[in-house]
């Protein structure tokens, strides 16, 4: 198809005006009786099938919403998506994560490529009823399957989703890369002078302590080939709080007080090269398109699905970020390297997870297993066991 000139690198709206080939279908959760049960009971421990493809398409649109009685299905649930035959997963991720929501928690928000939506009266709630919209192109040349496993301890009573997708006669071009979304896991990271609160040391007094390595840091993303990185959703369960001493006549008191969990610098490293890498931040924050902390903002690009400082929850700690680099990609021709420190020259201890998402050549690099569902849960709802 011809492009007008000046058109080249239109947005969405203005390439509303093109023609384009192919044709668009949905595989869904309609009931097939005619009936109004339009959705999949998935037993505890199943896995089912959502979508298996054949031929060359895109996967345009991903909307699930689910009734389960577990309170936190968005962690327990694990989504997998495999693109040409492929045996190890290009997207594996639990639920609710891969959508933008951290800690098993439902929020409302809307970024460009991922948007939800809950009740008012469920906003930030663990579990419940949410709608979860994905808009990332996901191509595919002969084959895509996606799956999900239900390792929740009772039935997904109701799995309802529409997966809308293109298909093509003519096969993809070489230069379309695949999707791919991993999840990852670090509860607690070490901090590198240890438990600073066991020790009565002040976090903000080290903040000339030097770093000049990725190490330590919260790994977001290793991959291998060619492609380009567009972003994470970073998830931080802020559990390692500041020693406040209280004089009481001849006496000490410590108080926890729970603080600021960043200021880490973002690194990123681009095929294999050496300290210093080629993109290197200031602040959490600062990566993540904020300032002087993170604010209650979802944006298009970046922003807060979960806030930390929830009224409705003034002794939970749990925050869930994103940024998405959508008009700046970050390319690499052989690998990349994505990660950042966990405060300031990892000295912090918090629980960290993350989904990173980005495009490349195949074959990839087989992911990690993702952690057993109990140690994927929140500190403040695991079971002992």
């Amino acid at each position: 198809m011809e492009i007008l000139k000046g058109y080249e690198g239109a947005g969405p709206l203005a390439r509303l005006v093109f023609r384009r080939e192919g044709r668009t279908k949905r595989v869904s959760s309609w009931d097939r009786t005619g009936g109004n049960r339009d959705f999949l009971t998935i037993p505890a421990g199943a896995t089912a099938t959502l979508a298996d493809l054949q031929g060359a398409g895109c996967i345009r649109h991903i909307w699930i919403t689910v009734g389960c009685r577990d309170p936190l299905y968005l962690r327990k649930v694990v989504l997998r998506m495999y693109w040409d035959g492929e045996t190890e997963p290009s997207v594996l991720s639990p639920l609710g994560d891969f959508f933008g929501l951290g800690h098993g928690i439902a929020r409302s928000f809307m970024s460009l490529p991922l948007a939800t939506v809950t009740h008012t009266d469920n906003e930030g709630n663990y579990g419940g009823g949410v709608a979860l919209n994905c808009y990332f192109p996901m191509p595919f040349s002969q084959s895509a399957r996606l799956e999900v496993v239900n390792e929740c301890e009772v039935d997904i009573g109701s799995f309802y989703y529409y997966i809308d997708y293109e298909t093509y006669e003519n096969p993809l071009p070489e230069n379309v890369l695949r999707f791919h979304a991993q999840y990852r896991q670090e509860y607690p990271t070490r901090g590198t002078q240890g438990n600073l609160f066991e020790q009565r040391r002040n976090y903000w007094e080290l903040l000339d302590t030097p770093n000049l390595s990725d190490e330590e840091n919260y790994l977001i993303l290793e991959a291998e080939g060619a492609g380009h990185y567009v972003g994470c959703v970073l998830s931080v369960d802020n559990i390692d709080p500041l020693p406040v001493i209280r004089k009481l006549g001849s006496h000490e008191q410590i108080i926890k007080e729970y603080t600021w969990w960043g200021e880490g610098d973002d690194m990123i490293f681009i095929d294999g090269e050496p300290w210093p890498p080629s993109l290197h931040g200031t602040g959490s924050e600062d990566y993540l398109s904020q300032a002087w902390g993170m604010h209650p903002r979802a944006y298009l690009y970046a922003g807060a699905s979960i806030p930390e400082h929830d009224p409705k929850f003034p002794d939970r700690h749990q925050c869930t970020s994103y940024r998405f680099h959508i008009e700046d990609p970050i390319l690499f021709s052989r690998s990349i390297r994505v990660s950042i420190e966990h405060g300031h020259a990892n000295l912090q201890e918090n629980d960290y997870s993350s989904v990173a998402y980005w495009y490349q050549t195949e074959p990839h690099k087989p992911f990690p297993p993702l952690p057993p569902v109990n140690e994927r849960l929140p500190r403040n709802m695991r079971s002992s066991g």
